[in-house]
């Protein structure tokens, strides 16, 4: 598989470093986040639930120099093929593609070595994995997809970032979420990468995968409940692809919402953050509840 050259890469990761860091930490930085985004299945990408959402954050970015996007994995279906990025992906959230920190998803896999994924995105994708600063927040992107070598020495490498980056609020992101009520279920690929990051005290990880919003209360690696050192997880699959069900409640799920398309934004603060559901389309008229919103403190 190619990988863009470490020194671009990390040139790109500078950029971004100072120019949110120039934003108000009291203020907070905002970041609007979602996966599963670009399904190929309409002639004009106008027309299809991603431009729906690309409007939506397009609209926040546009009021707000500072803030940047994070892309959660499935960013195109059905094979992440480069026609999929250039027909479908490009019309919608390739918009701001210059403000934007991909995650891959398992869709880009579908396609040999996700290689349409990595040239897409170029120095920009890193090896699959990379980190990056946000004013006071240290966010780290992770590629859940990997063979258990790969896996073993993004491992390596993420021990090596936590302890080079010890920082009161981190946030991850990947596709696969090690919890999740929807069609798709939890999985435990990624239980040893929480497990790292519990031991640092991050606080927020977010995922994409099952088609629906779902926000879990503080928890370790092993679905306890832990309000004091606990990470919070969203999952965030709402970005434009057909909606799925949920199939049973998991442990310490306390919002769940697949009844519109969206995003999540966040606050980023010096301290803490905030959260709200951004609706693009309702999906449903019956029973459906306000867009989720809340705030926490760091650890």
């Amino acid at each position: 598989m190619r990988r863009p050259p470490l020194r671009a890469a990390a040139a790109l990761l500078a950029a971004v470093s100072v120019n949110a860091a120039a934003a108000d930490p009291d203020k907070g930085i905002t970041v609007y986040a979602a996966g599963d985004i670009a399904r190929c299945a309409h002639r004009d990408p106008a027309y299809s639930g991603a431009a729906d959402t690309a409007a939506t954050v397009a609209a926040g970015l546009a009021q707000d120099p500072q803030a940047v996007v994070l892309a959660l994995g499935d960013l195109t279906y059905p094979r992440g093929a480069m026609k999929e990025f250039t027909h479908c992906y490009a019309p919608t959230w390739g918009r701001f593609k210059d403000r934007t920190w991909p995650a891959p998803g398992n869709h880009e896999y579908y396609t040999p070595g996700a290689k349409p994924y990595f040239d897409w995105w170029g120095a920009r994708a890193g090896r699959g994995y990379y980190s990056f600063e946000l004013g006071t927040w240290h966010v780290i992107s992770l590629d859940s997809n990997l063979a258990p070598a790969q896996h073993a020495a993004q491992l390596d490498w993420l021990r090596a970032d936590l302890a080079a980056h010890p920082a009161r609020c981190t946030l991850a992101y990947w596709h696969h979420p090690l919890y999740s009520s929807g069609g798709h279920g939890s999985i435990s690929k990624m239980r040893d990468a929480w497990q790292l990051l519990y031991a640092a005290g991050a606080e927020l990880v977010l995922s994409g995968h099952d088609h629906d919003y779902e926000r879990f209360a503080p928890q370790d690696a092993d679905g306890r409940l832990d309000p004091t050192h606990g990470i919070r997880q969203f999952v965030v699959g709402t970005g434009g692809a057909y909606p799925t069900p949920f199939l049973f409640t998991v442990a310490h799920s306390e919002v769940r919402d697949s009844n519109r398309t969206g995003v999540l934004r966040l606050r980023l603060y010096a301290g803490g953050y905030g959260w709200e559901f951004v609706e693009s389309t309702r999906l449903s008229t019956f029973s459906v509840v306000p867009p989720d919103r809340g705030s926490a403190a760091c650890h």
